[in-house]
């Protein structure tokens, strides 16, 4: 009776304490992800107040700074919208982000224009192309991209050639190009202005109806913004000059306009709140490698954060016995995938092997070497590393509708109890 006792306790309070963990978890992603905090982005310095709250946490746990302070600082260029933003077809206003996306490198522009219509197959040859471009002079060309034969492969990149070169060429006088399309709006960062604005739209219009447009956007471009990674670290205490690492980009899409915000709850806060959750847990139970906690920014606009530390490391890359990026943490459902899980098969077989040990997560595929995120830049440097992210759930992505109310946290405890058998296992 009394064992029995003894596992129950431990049963109530590993379960207390799993709970707390992942309240904690929500806590860091309902932050990241508020309106507060305005996307993560460079619009409102939403990055910086990010970076002061991830800060204010490696404090209160305990981290160790690498440098100076917690912050290792860089400049990028970034095309910003924090004013005005409206799009009127035939008098009605269409809503920023639900039926409508400002394509990010847009410059500013105010004012009623006429519009010039055109599908695919108006465009389907050199001859229908340039006419097309005299007809539409300075006014907008809407094009719409719906019906994509799937018969003819060559034909189909011929057209989208023709398209972009509408968007982005210097040699049109266009004012501006509309793509009216049937695809889930999704939005990217950019470094650069264009030539000329461009909108996607996927509200569902009268296409023949439209005869003009209302446009108004303000755009800021800023070619010198500053901006930081966030480093602290947990000595270790059997081998203090080898290094595991964490790492999981903080910065997500920022603002477009004044009122339109994207949260990134799963992308990425939830990565975020897995290195804070590990953080919590080393902070507590101190590892035998030192852990270096690495919030990245700018991996939206071209994994810059991954850059400037590569580049300017805090710690000898060749003292990194593993790294993991997380990226996508807050769903489970049909799993993780492991990208460079063939490259170090030695590594993926432990993971998976404690996995099936503990019964923790429901499946963990494997994938191939891919420069999608920012494990990549360290990897190039010969820094051994995996970038894991979960499967199933939200689809939600680069969109409006990523938000704390509906990511799911499936297996985040799971996934987190698994990374830390992992890393005591290494």
């Amino acid at each position: 009776m009394k064992k029995i006792r003894i596992f129950l306790s431990f049963l109530v309070l590993s379960t207390i304490s799993y709970s707390q963990d992942l309240e904690y978890a929500k806590s860091v992603v309902k932050k990241l992800a508020s309106p507060e905090l305005q996307g993560r982005g460079y619009t409102e310095t939403g990055d910086l107040l990010t970076a002061e709250f991830i800060s204010g946490e490696y404090k209160r746990m305990g981290l160790a700074p690498l440098g100076k302070g917690y912050y290792q600082k860089f400049d990028i260029s970034i095309n910003t919208f924090p004013n005005e933003m409206s799009l009127k077809i035939n008098d009605e206003t269409l809503k920023p982000a639900i039926d409508y996306l400002v394509e990010s490198s847009s410059p500013g522009i105010k004012g009623k224009f006429n519009i010039v219509k055109c599908n695919r197959k108006g465009i389907d040859s050199e001859e229908k192309f340039i006419g097309l471009i005299n007809k539409a002079g300075n006014d907008f060309i809407l094009i719409d991209n719906t019906e994509k034969s799937t018969d003819d492969k060559e034909m189909n990149k011929k057209i989208d050639e023709y398209i972009n070169f509408l968007k982005y060429s210097p040699q049109i006088q266009s004012k501006g190009i509309i793509i009216y399309t049937k695809e889930k709006l999704t939005w990217e960062n950019s470094t650069f202005v264009n030539v000329r604005p461009i909108v996607i739209i996927n509200k569902e219009i009268d296409l023949n109806s439209i005869k003009s447009l209302e446009l108004i956007i303000e755009n800021k471009f800023i070619k010198k913004y500053e901006t930081q990674n966030v480093v602290g670290y947990i000595k270790g205490s059997l081998n203090p000059d080898s290094f595991i690492v964490v790492t999981a980009h903080y910065d997500h899409l920022g603002k477009m306009g004044k009122e339109t915000y994207f949260p990134g709850a799963n992308d990425n806060a939830s990565g975020v709140a897995m290195v804070l959750s590990l953080a919590d847990y080393y902070s507590k139970n101190q590892p035998k490698y030192s852990v270096v906690f690495i919030s990245l920014s700018a991996e939206e606009v071209g994994l810059l954060g991954a850059k400037k530390f590569t580049d300017n490391p805090l710690i000898k890359l060749d003292r990194i016995k593993f790294l993991i990026n997380f990226d996508m943490a807050g769903t489970g459902e049909e799993g993780i995938k492991i990208v460079n899980g063939s490259v170090y098969k030695d590594k993926f077989d432990l993971l998976t092997k404690l996995n099936t040990e503990n019964k923790l997560l429901p499946k963990i595929d494997i994938r191939g070497a891919a420069c999608i995120s920012d494990h990549c830049l360290f990897y190039q440097k010969g820094v051994p590393s995996f970038y894991i992210y979960t499967q199933g759930g939200i689809k939600a992505y680069h969109d409006i509708y990523d938000k704390y109310e509906t990511l799911p946290f499936t297996e985040f405890v799971d996934y987190c109890a698994l990374m830390i058998k992992f890393f005591n296992s290494i």
